[in-house]
């Protein structure tokens, strides 16, 4: 299941006949997410968004779908930021 999931394809479809210009590439997901086109591929891969066209051309996302998912911000928030897997960092003495 998709985080932020995408508008149905027939409100996307009359929002585009309408002149509707909510529809972007890799690219233009970056720019209105305010991040590298290597983040939109990871929130892709991790089930954060989902594009709404993807194949040979390339894959292409609703943009307000983009906006919130960068407004979301990340699903987990550690409370330690130094900790990793391994569990928090503490000094040795």
């Amino acid at each position: 299941m998709v985080t932020y999931p995408n508008p149905d394809g027939l409100e996307i479809h009359f929002a585009q006949v309408a002149g509707n210009r909510d529809i972007g590439d890799l690219w233009e997901a970056a720019r209105e997410a305010e991040v590298k086109p290597g983040t939109i591929r990871v929130w892709v891969t991790r089930g954060k968004i989902e594009p709404i066209l993807d194949g040979e051309a390339g894959q292409y996302f609703h943009l307000p779908t983009i906006r919130r998912a960068a407004a979301g911000g990340a699903k987990y928030t550690p409370t330690d930021p130094a900790a990793n897997s391994r569990g928090p960092h503490t000094h040795a003495a």
